[in-house]
Protein backbone atom coordinates (compact mmCIF):
# COMPACT_ATOMS: atom_id res chain seq x y z
CA UNK A 1 0.00 0.00 0.00
CA UNK A 2 1.29 3.79 -0.95
CA UNK A 3 2.32 5.86 1.77
CA UNK A 4 0.22 8.46 0.71
CA UNK A 5 -3.21 6.79 2.11
CA UNK A 6 -4.17 3.75 4.52
CA UNK A 7 -7.34 2.46 5.76
CA UNK A 8 -8.99 3.96 8.58
CA UNK A 9 -10.58 0.43 9.61
CA UNK A 10 -7.15 -0.42 10.70
CA UNK A 11 -6.73 2.72 13.73
CA UNK A 12 -8.70 3.12 16.62
CA UNK A 13 -10.68 6.12 16.69
CA UNK A 14 -9.50 8.70 19.98
CA UNK A 15 -11.13 10.46 22.05
CA UNK A 16 -14.69 10.82 20.42
CA UNK A 17 -16.17 7.01 20.34
CA UNK A 18 -15.98 5.93 23.82
CA UNK A 19 -15.19 9.19 24.95
CA UNK A 20 -18.69 10.22 23.36
CA UNK A 21 -20.78 7.49 24.53
CA UNK A 22 -19.99 8.41 27.92
CA UNK A 23 -20.55 12.20 28.05
CA UNK A 24 -24.18 11.77 26.48
CA UNK A 25 -24.69 9.19 28.78
CA UNK A 26 -25.29 6.53 25.85
CA UNK A 27 -24.20 2.85 25.58
CA UNK A 28 -24.70 1.56 22.19
CA UNK A 29 -23.72 -1.24 19.68
CA UNK A 30 -22.27 0.46 16.71
CA UNK A 31 -23.27 -0.28 13.20
CA UNK A 32 -21.09 -2.56 11.34
CA UNK A 33 -19.75 -2.37 7.99
CA UNK A 34 -18.61 -5.41 5.21
CA UNK A 35 -16.97 -3.41 2.79
CA UNK A 36 -15.01 0.01 2.67
CA UNK A 37 -16.17 3.20 1.55
CA UNK A 38 -13.23 5.06 -0.39
CA UNK A 39 -13.01 8.37 1.60
CA UNK A 40 -11.69 11.43 -0.54
CA UNK A 41 -10.52 14.04 1.90
CA UNK A 42 -10.41 17.82 0.26
CA UNK A 43 -9.47 21.02 1.20
CA UNK A 44 -10.42 24.54 3.57
CA UNK A 45 -14.17 24.79 5.08
CA UNK A 46 -15.37 21.58 3.84
CA UNK A 47 -11.99 20.01 5.41
CA UNK A 48 -12.89 20.84 8.72
CA UNK A 49 -16.47 20.00 8.43
CA UNK A 50 -15.66 16.70 7.30
CA UNK A 51 -13.15 16.13 10.17
CA UNK A 52 -16.01 17.31 12.60
CA UNK A 53 -19.04 15.59 10.60
CA UNK A 54 -17.19 12.06 10.86
CA UNK A 55 -16.54 12.68 14.79
CA UNK A 56 -19.91 13.76 16.00
CA UNK A 57 -22.16 12.17 13.21
CA UNK A 58 -20.60 9.35 11.87
CA UNK A 59 -18.14 7.41 14.01
CA UNK A 60 -20.03 7.62 17.44
CA UNK A 61 -23.16 5.20 15.93
CA UNK A 62 -20.91 3.30 12.95
CA UNK A 63 -18.39 1.39 13.05
CA UNK A 64 -17.00 3.23 9.86
CA UNK A 65 -14.15 1.35 7.51
CA UNK A 66 -12.86 3.82 5.02
CA UNK A 67 -9.79 3.45 2.45
CA UNK A 68 -8.63 7.18 2.62
CA UNK A 69 -7.52 9.36 0.13
CA UNK A 70 -5.91 12.87 0.58
CA UNK A 71 -6.81 14.80 -1.81
CA UNK A 72 -6.20 18.09 -0.46
CA UNK A 73 -4.34 20.04 -2.88
CA UNK A 74 -0.66 20.12 -1.27
CA UNK A 75 -0.93 16.39 -1.17
CA UNK A 76 -2.47 15.89 -4.61
CA UNK A 77 0.92 18.59 -5.54
CA UNK A 78 3.22 16.38 -3.34
CA UNK A 79 1.97 12.65 -5.26
CA UNK A 80 2.28 14.63 -8.58
CA UNK A 81 -1.80 13.85 -8.46
CA UNK A 82 -1.30 10.14 -8.47
CA UNK A 83 -3.39 10.03 -4.83
CA UNK A 84 -6.43 11.51 -7.36
CA UNK A 85 -6.20 8.02 -9.90
CA UNK A 86 -5.46 5.80 -6.82
CA UNK A 87 -8.49 6.84 -5.49
CA UNK A 88 -10.42 7.08 -8.66
CA UNK A 89 -8.84 3.13 -9.17
CA UNK A 90 -10.24 2.37 -5.22
CA UNK A 91 -13.73 3.49 -6.36
CA UNK A 92 -13.51 0.81 -9.06
CA UNK A 93 -12.16 -1.96 -6.54
CA UNK A 94 -15.04 -1.13 -4.10
CA UNK A 95 -17.78 0.34 -5.79
CA UNK A 96 -18.55 3.53 -3.56
CA UNK A 97 -16.67 6.70 -2.81
CA UNK A 98 -17.56 9.61 -0.37
CA UNK A 99 -15.80 12.72 -1.46
CA UNK A 100 -14.83 16.15 0.23
CA UNK A 101 -14.97 19.32 -2.07
CA UNK A 102 -11.37 19.72 -3.61
CA UNK A 103 -9.87 22.95 -5.04
CA UNK A 104 -9.20 23.41 -8.80
CA UNK A 105 -6.15 25.53 -8.69
CA UNK A 106 -5.77 28.50 -11.33
CA UNK A 107 -2.67 30.74 -11.30
CA UNK A 108 -3.73 32.30 -8.20
CA UNK A 109 -3.73 28.98 -6.37
CA UNK A 110 -0.28 27.79 -8.08
CA UNK A 111 0.96 30.38 -6.25
CA UNK A 112 -0.41 30.57 -2.80
CA UNK A 113 0.20 26.58 -2.84
CA UNK A 114 3.61 26.87 -4.32
CA UNK A 115 2.33 24.35 -6.87
CA UNK A 116 4.88 22.60 -9.27
CA UNK A 117 1.85 22.66 -11.90
CA UNK A 118 -1.76 23.77 -12.68
CA UNK A 119 -3.19 20.81 -11.46
CA UNK A 120 -6.36 19.55 -13.52
CA UNK A 121 -9.42 19.56 -11.71
CA UNK A 122 -9.92 15.94 -9.56
CA UNK A 123 -13.20 15.73 -10.02
CA UNK A 124 -12.64 16.14 -14.14
CA UNK A 125 -10.06 13.40 -13.88
CA UNK A 126 -12.20 10.87 -11.67
CA UNK A 127 -15.54 11.51 -13.52
CA UNK A 128 -13.30 10.63 -16.87
CA UNK A 129 -12.21 7.27 -15.28
CA UNK A 130 -15.49 6.22 -13.98
CA UNK A 131 -16.98 7.46 -17.18
CA UNK A 132 -20.45 8.40 -15.34
CA UNK A 133 -23.38 10.91 -15.17
CA UNK A 134 -23.71 12.84 -12.59
CA UNK A 135 -27.83 13.37 -10.78
CA UNK A 136 -27.44 16.63 -8.65
CA UNK A 137 -31.05 17.22 -6.80
CA UNK A 138 -31.76 19.77 -4.37
CA UNK A 139 -32.36 18.89 -0.82
CA UNK A 140 -35.97 20.62 0.24
CA UNK A 141 -36.76 21.19 4.26
CA UNK A 142 -39.38 23.01 5.54
CA UNK A 143 -38.98 27.12 6.19
CA UNK A 144 -36.77 27.22 2.63
CA UNK A 145 -38.54 28.10 0.04
CA UNK A 146 -37.48 28.38 -3.94
CA UNK A 147 -37.09 31.68 -5.69
CA UNK A 148 -39.02 30.79 -8.27
CA UNK A 149 -42.38 30.71 -6.58
CA UNK A 150 -43.59 28.30 -9.23
CA UNK A 151 -41.46 25.52 -8.39
CA UNK A 152 -43.28 23.21 -6.10
CA UNK A 153 -41.12 19.55 -6.67
CA UNK A 154 -37.06 19.30 -7.16
CA UNK A 155 -35.26 19.47 -10.66
CA UNK A 156 -32.94 16.95 -10.72
CA UNK A 157 -29.82 18.30 -12.79
CA UNK A 158 -28.03 15.03 -14.99
CA UNK A 159 -24.34 16.11 -16.12
CA UNK A 160 -22.53 14.31 -18.31
CA UNK A 161 -19.15 13.46 -16.56
CA UNK A 162 -16.75 13.57 -19.35
CA UNK A 163 -14.76 15.26 -21.85
CA UNK A 164 -15.76 18.89 -23.34
CA UNK A 165 -13.65 21.68 -22.03
CA UNK A 166 -12.88 19.85 -18.64
CA UNK A 167 -10.35 17.78 -20.96
CA UNK A 168 -9.88 20.65 -23.44
CA UNK A 169 -6.20 21.41 -25.16
CA UNK A 170 -5.80 24.99 -24.64
CA UNK A 171 -3.17 27.41 -26.82
CA UNK A 172 -1.88 30.87 -26.29
CA UNK A 173 -1.66 32.52 -29.84
CA UNK A 174 1.64 34.85 -29.80
CA UNK A 175 0.85 36.13 -33.14
CA UNK A 176 0.12 35.62 -36.74
CA UNK A 177 -0.79 32.25 -37.79
CA UNK A 178 -3.23 29.49 -38.70
CA UNK A 179 -4.72 26.51 -35.99
CA UNK A 180 -6.51 23.87 -37.44
CA UNK A 181 -7.71 20.79 -36.32
CA UNK A 182 -6.14 17.75 -37.53
CA UNK A 183 -7.50 14.17 -37.44
CA UNK A 184 -4.93 11.52 -38.49
CA UNK A 185 -6.17 8.23 -39.50
CA UNK A 186 -5.05 4.57 -38.79
CA UNK A 187 -4.06 4.21 -41.64
CA UNK A 188 -2.24 7.51 -41.82
CA UNK A 189 -4.59 9.76 -44.00
CA UNK A 190 -5.19 13.08 -42.51
CA UNK A 191 -8.69 15.73 -42.62
CA UNK A 192 -7.77 18.93 -41.68
CA UNK A 193 -10.23 22.01 -40.94
CA UNK A 194 -9.46 25.51 -40.36
CA UNK A 195 -10.06 26.80 -36.48
CA UNK A 196 -9.02 30.50 -37.69
CA UNK A 197 -6.22 32.67 -39.20
CA UNK A 198 -5.20 34.87 -36.90
CA UNK A 199 -3.60 38.29 -37.66
CA UNK A 200 -3.12 38.93 -34.07
CA UNK A 201 -2.38 37.54 -30.85
CA UNK A 202 -5.21 34.90 -29.60
CA UNK A 203 -6.39 32.12 -27.64
CA UNK A 204 -6.98 28.78 -28.79
CA UNK A 205 -8.92 25.43 -27.32
CA UNK A 206 -9.68 22.46 -28.55
CA UNK A 207 -12.85 20.10 -26.92
CA UNK A 208 -13.51 16.32 -27.47
CA UNK A 209 -15.62 13.81 -26.29
CA UNK A 210 -16.80 9.77 -27.09
CA UNK A 211 -19.25 8.54 -28.32
CA UNK A 212 -19.19 5.09 -26.06
CA UNK A 213 -19.34 7.55 -23.18
CA UNK A 214 -22.40 9.73 -24.68
CA UNK A 215 -24.31 6.42 -25.03
CA UNK A 216 -23.69 5.67 -20.93
CA UNK A 217 -24.62 9.03 -20.26
CA UNK A 218 -28.36 8.72 -22.18
CA UNK A 219 -28.70 5.66 -20.99
CA UNK A 220 -28.27 6.48 -17.29
CA UNK A 221 -30.51 8.95 -18.06
CA UNK A 222 -33.43 6.88 -19.19
CA UNK A 223 -33.26 4.81 -16.77
CA UNK A 224 -33.00 7.15 -13.72
CA UNK A 225 -35.79 8.69 -15.54
CA UNK A 226 -37.61 5.48 -15.26
CA UNK A 227 -36.88 4.54 -11.73
CA UNK A 228 -38.26 7.77 -10.56
CA UNK A 229 -40.87 7.72 -12.85
CA UNK A 230 -39.97 11.69 -13.82
CA UNK A 231 -39.90 13.35 -17.71
CA UNK A 232 -36.43 13.93 -19.38
CA UNK A 233 -35.07 16.73 -20.83
CA UNK A 234 -32.29 17.00 -22.41
CA UNK A 235 -30.71 20.21 -24.14
CA UNK A 236 -27.40 21.29 -26.21
CA UNK A 237 -26.89 24.09 -29.12
CA UNK A 238 -27.51 21.67 -32.22
CA UNK A 239 -28.11 24.52 -34.02
CA UNK A 240 -24.77 26.49 -33.29
CA UNK A 241 -22.74 23.30 -33.18
CA UNK A 242 -24.09 21.06 -35.79
CA UNK A 243 -21.33 18.38 -35.34
CA UNK A 244 -20.43 18.08 -32.20
CA UNK A 245 -24.13 19.31 -30.21
CA UNK A 246 -25.55 17.31 -32.48
CA UNK A 247 -23.98 14.20 -32.40
CA UNK A 248 -25.34 14.21 -28.54
CA UNK A 249 -28.98 14.95 -29.98
CA UNK A 250 -28.67 12.01 -32.66
CA UNK A 251 -27.04 9.39 -29.69
CA UNK A 252 -30.00 9.91 -27.14
CA UNK A 253 -32.63 10.28 -30.18
CA UNK A 254 -31.15 6.45 -31.40
CA UNK A 255 -30.92 5.18 -28.02
CA UNK A 256 -34.38 6.44 -26.81
CA UNK A 257 -36.51 5.03 -30.12
CA UNK A 258 -34.97 1.44 -30.38
CA UNK A 259 -34.46 1.22 -26.56
CA UNK A 260 -36.70 3.34 -24.39
CA UNK A 261 -39.59 4.58 -25.80
CA UNK A 262 -42.27 1.91 -25.22
CA UNK A 263 -40.74 1.75 -21.64
CA UNK A 264 -41.53 5.56 -20.84
CA UNK A 265 -44.83 5.34 -22.97
CA UNK A 266 -45.57 2.40 -20.28
CA UNK A 267 -43.96 4.18 -17.35
CA UNK A 268 -46.51 7.54 -18.29
CA UNK A 269 -43.45 9.64 -18.98
CA UNK A 270 -42.02 11.52 -21.20
CA UNK A 271 -38.68 12.53 -22.92
CA UNK A 272 -38.54 16.07 -24.20
CA UNK A 273 -35.26 17.47 -26.54
CA UNK A 274 -34.76 21.13 -26.80
CA UNK A 275 -32.07 23.69 -27.11
CA UNK A 276 -30.58 24.57 -24.01
CA UNK A 277 -31.34 28.53 -24.13
CA UNK A 278 -35.30 27.29 -24.72
CA UNK A 279 -34.97 24.82 -21.96
CA UNK A 280 -33.90 27.45 -19.57
CA UNK A 281 -37.00 29.60 -19.94
CA UNK A 282 -39.01 26.86 -20.13
CA UNK A 283 -36.81 25.71 -16.08
CA UNK A 284 -38.35 29.49 -14.68
CA UNK A 285 -42.00 28.63 -15.88
CA UNK A 286 -41.95 25.17 -14.68
CA UNK A 287 -43.27 23.82 -11.32
CA UNK A 288 -40.37 21.08 -10.97
CA UNK A 289 -40.51 17.16 -10.77
CA UNK A 290 -38.27 16.31 -13.95
CA UNK A 291 -34.74 15.44 -14.83
CA UNK A 292 -32.87 18.07 -17.00
CA UNK A 293 -29.72 16.47 -18.87
CA UNK A 294 -27.43 18.61 -19.77
CA UNK A 295 -23.90 18.11 -21.23
CA UNK A 296 -20.73 18.78 -18.89
CA UNK A 297 -20.14 22.20 -18.79
CA UNK A 298 -24.04 23.28 -19.04
CA UNK A 299 -24.22 20.80 -16.19
CA UNK A 300 -22.20 22.92 -14.13
CA UNK A 301 -23.70 25.61 -14.68
CA UNK A 302 -26.95 24.75 -14.41
CA UNK A 303 -26.90 22.80 -11.12
CA UNK A 304 -25.70 26.00 -9.42
CA UNK A 305 -28.07 27.73 -10.57
CA UNK A 306 -30.79 25.32 -9.92
CA UNK A 307 -29.58 24.74 -6.32
CA UNK A 308 -28.99 28.80 -5.61
CA UNK A 309 -32.81 29.32 -6.67
CA UNK A 310 -34.27 26.04 -4.31
CA UNK A 311 -31.91 27.69 -1.32
CA UNK A 312 -28.69 27.24 -1.45
CA UNK A 313 -25.56 25.52 -3.10
CA UNK A 314 -25.12 23.59 0.12
CA UNK A 315 -28.55 21.95 -0.44
CA UNK A 316 -27.95 20.22 -3.12
CA UNK A 317 -26.69 16.55 -3.52
CA UNK A 318 -24.23 14.87 -5.86
CA UNK A 319 -23.98 11.25 -7.43
CA UNK A 320 -22.25 10.27 -10.06
CA UNK A 321 -23.57 7.14 -11.22
CA UNK A 322 -21.29 4.65 -13.50
CA UNK A 323 -22.74 2.22 -15.92
CA UNK A 324 -20.16 -0.25 -14.21
CA UNK A 325 -21.63 -0.11 -11.00
CA UNK A 326 -19.47 2.59 -9.28
CA UNK A 327 -20.86 5.23 -7.14
CA UNK A 328 -19.30 8.36 -5.75
CA UNK A 329 -21.09 10.92 -3.63
CA UNK A 330 -19.86 14.36 -2.79
CA UNK A 331 -21.47 17.81 -2.20
CA UNK A 332 -22.56 20.03 -4.97
CA UNK A 333 -20.58 22.84 -4.18
CA UNK A 334 -16.55 24.15 -3.63
CA UNK A 335 -14.38 24.51 -0.66
CA UNK A 336 -15.79 27.83 0.96
CA UNK A 337 -12.76 29.39 0.45
CA UNK A 338 -14.08 32.55 2.21
CA UNK A 339 -15.15 31.02 5.21
CA UNK A 340 -11.76 29.18 5.38
CA UNK A 341 -9.83 32.24 6.03
CA UNK A 342 -11.95 33.81 8.63
CA UNK A 343 -11.10 30.43 10.02
CA UNK A 344 -7.47 30.01 10.09
CA UNK A 345 -7.77 33.54 11.15
CA UNK A 346 -9.74 32.42 14.18
CA UNK A 347 -12.54 34.06 13.30
CA UNK A 348 -16.55 32.22 13.89
CA UNK A 349 -18.26 30.62 11.05
CA UNK A 350 -21.24 29.14 10.02
CA UNK A 351 -20.51 27.35 7.01
CA UNK A 352 -23.77 25.18 5.99
CA UNK A 353 -22.60 21.28 6.39
CA UNK A 354 -26.09 19.84 4.54
CA UNK A 355 -24.89 19.05 1.65
CA UNK A 356 -21.72 17.28 2.92
CA UNK A 357 -23.86 15.63 5.23
CA UNK A 358 -26.05 13.92 2.77
CA UNK A 359 -22.78 13.10 0.63
CA UNK A 360 -21.97 10.46 3.50
CA UNK A 361 -25.34 9.50 4.23
CA UNK A 362 -25.53 8.62 0.29
CA UNK A 363 -22.54 6.72 0.48
CA UNK A 364 -23.29 4.96 3.36
CA UNK A 365 -26.96 3.72 2.45
CA UNK A 366 -25.37 2.80 -0.84
CA UNK A 367 -22.71 0.77 0.65
CA UNK A 368 -25.65 -0.99 2.87
CA UNK A 369 -27.63 -1.58 -0.03
CA UNK A 370 -25.08 -3.23 -1.83
CA UNK A 371 -24.04 -5.50 1.27
CA UNK A 372 -27.33 -6.08 2.55
CA UNK A 373 -27.01 -3.83 5.85
CA UNK A 374 -30.68 -2.45 6.67
CA UNK A 375 -29.44 -1.50 9.55
CA UNK A 376 -26.49 0.89 7.93
CA UNK A 377 -28.94 2.37 5.77
CA UNK A 378 -31.74 3.00 8.35
CA UNK A 379 -29.20 5.38 9.79
CA UNK A 380 -28.37 6.98 6.76
CA UNK A 381 -32.04 7.93 6.60
CA UNK A 382 -32.27 8.89 10.24
CA UNK A 383 -28.85 11.13 9.95
CA UNK A 384 -30.74 12.72 6.55
CA UNK A 385 -34.20 13.31 8.55
CA UNK A 386 -32.45 14.87 11.59
CA UNK A 387 -30.82 17.52 9.28
CA UNK A 388 -33.48 18.39 7.93
CA UNK A 389 -35.63 18.05 11.62
CA UNK A 390 -32.96 20.34 12.84
CA UNK A 391 -33.55 23.09 10.35
CA UNK A 392 -36.71 22.61 10.10
CA UNK A 393 -37.25 23.72 14.03
CA UNK A 394 -35.28 26.90 13.30
CA UNK A 395 -31.71 25.96 14.08
CA UNK A 396 -29.55 26.56 11.21
CA UNK A 397 -26.78 28.58 9.45
CA UNK A 398 -26.90 31.95 8.65
CA UNK A 399 -27.03 31.19 4.58
CA UNK A 400 -30.20 29.74 5.28
CA UNK A 401 -31.32 32.14 8.23
CA UNK A 402 -31.09 35.26 5.92
CA UNK A 403 -33.87 33.11 3.38
CA UNK A 404 -35.78 30.90 5.47
CA UNK A 405 -39.50 31.79 6.11
CA UNK A 406 -40.03 30.71 9.41
CA UNK A 407 -40.75 33.41 12.22
CA UNK A 408 -38.37 32.41 15.20
CA UNK A 409 -34.42 31.17 13.87
CA UNK A 410 -31.40 30.53 15.74
CA UNK A 411 -28.05 31.39 13.70
CA UNK A 412 -25.34 28.44 14.62
CA UNK A 413 -21.88 28.52 14.12
CA UNK A 414 -20.70 25.70 11.89
CA UNK A 415 -19.53 23.31 15.15
CA UNK A 416 -22.66 24.14 16.51
CA UNK A 417 -25.34 23.35 13.44
CA UNK A 418 -23.43 19.79 13.29
CA UNK A 419 -23.76 19.32 17.42
CA UNK A 420 -27.57 20.43 16.90
CA UNK A 421 -28.33 17.99 14.13
CA UNK A 422 -26.49 15.28 16.50
CA UNK A 423 -29.05 15.84 19.48
CA UNK A 424 -31.71 15.24 16.89
CA UNK A 425 -30.26 12.26 16.26
CA UNK A 426 -29.63 10.82 19.22
CA UNK A 427 -33.21 11.18 20.08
Amino acid sequence: MNDFYFSIASFPFIGYNEGNQTKVGVTMAKISMLTPLVEMDGDEMTRVLWSIIKEELICPFVDLKTEYYDLGLKHRDETNDQVTVDSANATKKYGVAVKCATITPNAQRVEEYNLKKMWPSPNGTIRAMLDGTVFRAPILVKGIEPCVKNWKKPITLARHAYGDVYKNTELIIPGPGKVELVYTAADGTETRKLVHDYTTPGVAQAMHNLNPSIESFARSCFEFALSTKQDLWFATKDTISKQYDHTFKDIFAEIYEKEYKDKFASAGITYFYTLIDDAVARVMKAEGGFIWACKNYDGDVMSDMVSSAFGSLAMMTSVLVSPHGYFEYEAAHGTVQRHYYKHLAGEETSTNSVATIFAWSGALRKRGELDNLPDLMDFADRLEQATLNTIAQGKMTKDLALITTLPEVTVLNSRDFILAIREQLEA
